[in-house]
């Protein structure tokens, strides 16, 4: 089977809609209109108007993404991990390397034609991977099924971007894909708090100098459907960010990116590639320990240990948590049968002053900690 006929057993590209036609205007117009002050105002409009045609073009595949041709997967373990890369980037070698599933592996492109589910464990956590097809040129103008990948990318706690040694160039179009369509890496959340009103029009707070001109703030709020509202603005916003902070559809979600097959090629040292990026082989395994450890710490995870009423301290009964939880997070992570009429708690190691200390169930979580409720 060649890569044509693998293509069309993926599925024809979508073809082009009045949506694609207005982005591609917009686009267009954009980039032909000088940015300075004089312009700023027209600019912020155009993107605001840019905003909301893509976000109806990712409402109709998210839709589409849930279901059928194998791509509704349920979540399960304690993270779900989505592989991204274009085709024969070895995807499917390394789910299998990492996990228990049995991802089909070939040396042509398309062989993964639905979501490959695997769950590896390490450290006490249970961590689900998914294998999806490759993503090629113009995915996210639905050539493929690049469309039904980037809609289960949107639910995922972390997204692994992978590549291969003689394309490393993939990983940075793979990244514009992803926040063309609503999934921003690695950032936080812009810091604006929005008090919708009746009346009022829009009024802005904000103890900080901002770039862009009240008149373009307002115009773009105004431009994405919001008319009355008290909005208070805790960071320097740029065009974008502020879009993003009235946009519904913004997911943001960590990443790490890999180039693969380095054992072919000794040329890695010439790439330029971020701290955030790993070089490793696949099928020989190479590299795929330090994977493990970075996806771990992405993660944020930590592991704290329970301990029974009647029970000396231990690390028989592990829980899987996040850095910056608290006590009170656990709790309701096992449910009441454990910690019914709980309120404090003694915890041991890490974290604490003495051995049993007594601490309330506000206390941060670490690494390590051993707790008793009480």
């Amino acid at each position: 089977m060649n890569q044509f006929e693998s293509r069309k057993k993926v599925g024809q590209d979508r073809p082009k809609s009045d949506i694609d036609t207005q982005i591609e205007n917009i686009e267009k117009e954009i980039r032909e209109t000088p940015y300075h002050k004089g312009t700023e105002h027209h600019i912020g409009k155009l993107r605001a108007r840019l905003s909301k045609l893509r976000e109806r073009l990712i409402e109709s595949s998210t839709k589409k993404g849930g279901g059928g041709g194998g791509y509704a997967v349920k979540k399960q373990g304690d993270a779900t991990i989505i592989l991204i890369g274009p085709p024969s980037s070895g995807k499917s070698t390394l789910i299998n390397k990492l996990t228990n599933a049995q991802s089909k592996v070939a040396p042509y492109a398309f062989t993964t034609v639905t979501v490959i589910p695997g769950m590896m464990e390490y450290k006490n956590a249970r961590i689900q991977i998914l294998d999806v097809p490759g993503l090629i040129e113009g995915a996210e103008e639905g050539k493929g099924r690049g469309r039904e990948v980037l809609s289960v990318a949107r639910g995922s706690d972390l997204i692994i971007i992978m590549t291969d040694i003689g394309r490393p160039k993939a990983i940075e179009r793979i990244k514009n894909a992803l926040d063309r369509n609503g999934i921003r890496l690695d950032i936080v959340r812009p810091s604006v708090i929005v008090d919708k009103k009746v009346s009022g029009g829009i009024i802005l707070h904000s103890n900080i100098q901002q770039d862009l001109s009240k008149e373009t703030i307002k115009s773009v709020i105004q431009e994405l459907g919001i008319k009355n509202a008290e909005v208070t603005i805790n960071e320097k916003l740029t065009i974008d960010r502020l879009i993003d902070a009235f946009s519904t559809n913004r997911v943001y979600v960590p990443s790490i990116n890999i180039i693969n097959k380095t054992d072919l090629s000794t040329s890695q040292s010439t790439i330029h590639h971020s701290p955030n990026t790993l070089f490793i082989s696949a099928e020989k395994g190479i590299g795929l320990k330090e994977l493990k450890e970075k996806i771990w710490k992405t993660l944020n995870f930590v592991n704290v240990y329970l301990i029974r009423p009647d029970d000396d301290p231990n690390f028989d009964h592990p829980i899987v948590m996040k850095k910056g939880q608290n006590l009170m997070d656990i709790v309701q992570e096992i449910g009441s049968n454990f910690t019914e009429n709980k309120k404090k708690a003694k915890i041991w190691g890490s974290g604490s002053k003495f051995p049993g200390q007594e601490v309330s169930l506000t206390t941060k979580i670490q690494e390590g900690m051993q707790v008793r409720f009480i």
